[in-house]
């Protein structure tokens, strides 16, 4: 059975840690920073609102959490993100705990390995957004449910339905409802008639209810004590309506209006890489325990568990029902993933299933760890360019790797190939594709210069910038306004504008030039009496969210970029 020590887990964390030099990324993840950072200075913590904005879509536990830290440790990078990279933390820990009560010590500390190493928890822990927390507190519902009925002791339900409370308050009831997908199916299997009507199962429900009325007074003072309010275009708007339906079952029942078209593969297809490098033996692992449940005529064999298979189909079926679907939905249940996974690979180390599988899986596991390194290769030494010494660390990493697929254990390869591959990737993509990738990002870009130069936010406007720039009143400290028209800026206003921006104030094309060491905008093509604009920093931006081939490709960068300024109205 292969060994995994706890110094992997340190290793794994520090490089979660390292992402906090990355600026939160548009668009939701800046956004909800700067809902964190409002929260903060307004000192109103039960009502939620973005840029002055009422603000009904998610629940309020990340904001809660990520604006009491930047109270702590102030607005930035560090304060939004800490409170994500230690629920992530304690997640890995309760899948650890969950699979040791459901199986043995060695697959519990596998599955907190290929959680905490799966590309979606490195993406969960540097563009954070609620699917850290939400995971976080439902896999450990889950590890005290499962206590609960191994020891009977109350506490343990008691924990499991206030962690089910806190993962309603962070992405609403599909908390409640995988725990009561995984032990609903495990107890109707096993026939536990007991543990379905049992009555301390109201001790729990009040638990929950308890610990949701902050969050409730919040959203019933702000929404449904004021249906005059125009909320979403709308008026007589129920919050209290909208979290605890219309957000989550509404997408199901056609009741919500988001609908982007997503079928039931989509959150498949975006696990091919979100549980990289572990996908394709999770898919291999879950087909087989459903087969086998099947040949076994919906009887659980012995030693067999359902609580993650069963959890994991029931919350994908759920979460693929919604009209409205993001990539990111499905992390919720990775952890279900996880120790199915871990469960299947201690199976074939055994030997207890057909060793056709470890002779099929372990040549792929190397393929697929191969060609994720080479993809960091091609991204330090052509995407963005990394200085000898990053190379040299790579070449470090990849001699690693090949040693140890020449000379480790043949049967612990398995875990081990993929793992080591996967940590080394994520350590180079942190620092040297995420870092340098933000830096096309305007908003973090302009907001961090304003901020250092210390320019009035307050006379600051955005003009014709295609961009969401959610990001520009996080790091510039203070929302920041938009206008439509060059008529509506004021002399002394600093302004940052594209192009089109800039023609607009310009009446037309023009040109920069540099006089006495200032770059000033001036108009060409007659239109040559309009004042020059000074420049007080230029540059080009992407929405960094939305990678294409152009932009990858250094050759072609210049097409896909498109130039930003910040000037001063005379």
């Amino acid at each position: 059975m292969p060994k995994v020590p706890f110094w992997v887990f340190l290793l794994i964390a520090a490089i979660y840690f390292s992402a906090v030099r990355v600026d939160t990324m548009d668009v939701d993840a800046s956004q909800y920073a700067e809902i964190c950072r409002e929260m903060m200075h307004s000192n109103n913590w039960l009502q939620v609102f973005d840029r002055g904005i009422d603000y009904l879509d998610k629940p309020p536990l990340l904001f809660w959490l990520s604006a009491g830290s930047m109270r702590l440790f102030g607005v930035g990078n560090f304060g939004y993100k800490l409170p994500s990279i230690l629920f992530a933390l304690w997640a890995i820990y309760a899948t650890y705990r969950l699979a040791r009560s459901l199986y043995n010590e060695e697959t519990g500390r596998m599955a907190a390995l290929i959680l905490a190493s799966c590309q979606g928890m490195f993406l969960m822990t540097n563009d954070v957004r609620c699917d850290t927390i939400l995971m976080s507190c439902v896999v450990s519902a889950l590890w005290c449910i499962q206590e609960w009925s191994v020891s009977r002791r109350l506490g343990w339900l008691a924990g499991g339905a206030a962690f089910v409370a806190l993962g309603m308050m962070t992405k609403g009831p599909i908390a409640l409802m995988v725990p009561v997908f995984c032990f609903g199916t495990q107890w109707v299997l096993q026939r536990q008639w007991k543990n379905i009507f049992y009555p301390g199962h109201i001790l729990a429900l009040m638990v929950i209810a308890l610990l949701l009325v902050p969050m409730s007074i919040g959203l019933y003072q702000q929404f449904d004590m004021q249906p005059n309010k125009l909320v979403n275009g709308m008026t007589g708007v129920s919050g209290l309506r909208f979290f605890y339906w219309s957000q989550s079952f509404g997408r199901i029942t056609g009741e919500s209006p988001w609908n982007n078209g997503a079928g039931m593969d989509f959150l498949l297809l975006n696990m091919l890489w979100s549980f990289l490098p572990w996908i394709f033996i999770f898919i291999t692992a879950l087909i087989t325990g459903i087969v086998q449940l099947v040949g076994n005529r919906l009887r659980m064999a012995p030693g067999q568990e359902m609580v993650t298979t069963g959890g994991f189909l029931l919350a994908y079926l759920a979460l693929g029902s919604s009209a409205y679907q993001l990539p990111h939905y499905i992390f919720v249940a990775f952890p279900l993933a996880a120790i199915i996974t871990a469960q299947f690979i201690a199976a074939m180390v055994a030997g207890t299933i057909s060793p056709r599988f470890l002779k099929i899986i372990q040549p792929s596991h190397g393929v697929i760890s191969f060609l994720l390194l080479l993809a960091v290769l091609l991204i330090i030494t052509w995407v963005f360019p990394a200085s000898w010494w990053v190379v040299s660390l790579w070449v470090v990493g990849a001699i690693i790797w090949w040693w140890y697929a020449l000379k480790g254990k043949s049967a612990t390869k398995v875990l081990w190939l993929p793992a080591i591959a996967i940590i080394i990737v994520n350590f180079f993509f942190t620092n040297f594709f995420y870092y340098p990738l933000l830096q096309y990002q305007v908003g973090s870009a302009v907001g961090r210069y304003v901020t250092q130069k210390g320019i009035d936010v307050t006379q600051m406007r955005v003009l014709d910038l295609d961009d969401p720039v959610n990001a520009l009143h996080f790091y510039a400290g203070a929302q920041v306004k938009s206008v439509d028209l060059a008529t509506q800026l004021s002399a002394g206003q600093y302004v940052l504008a594209g192009q089109a921006g800039i023609e607009k104030i310009m009446g037309g094309p023009f040109t920069v030039v540099n006089t006495n060491g200032q770059e000033q905008i001036i108009a060409v093509a007659g239109t040559a009496t309009t004042q020059p604009l000074p420049v007080l920093r230029r540059g080009v931006f992407y929405k960094v969210s939305e990678l294409t081939p152009d932009f990858m490709n250094p050759n072609t960068r210049a097409k896909a970029v498109r130039p930003y300024y910040l000037v001063q109205m005379p």
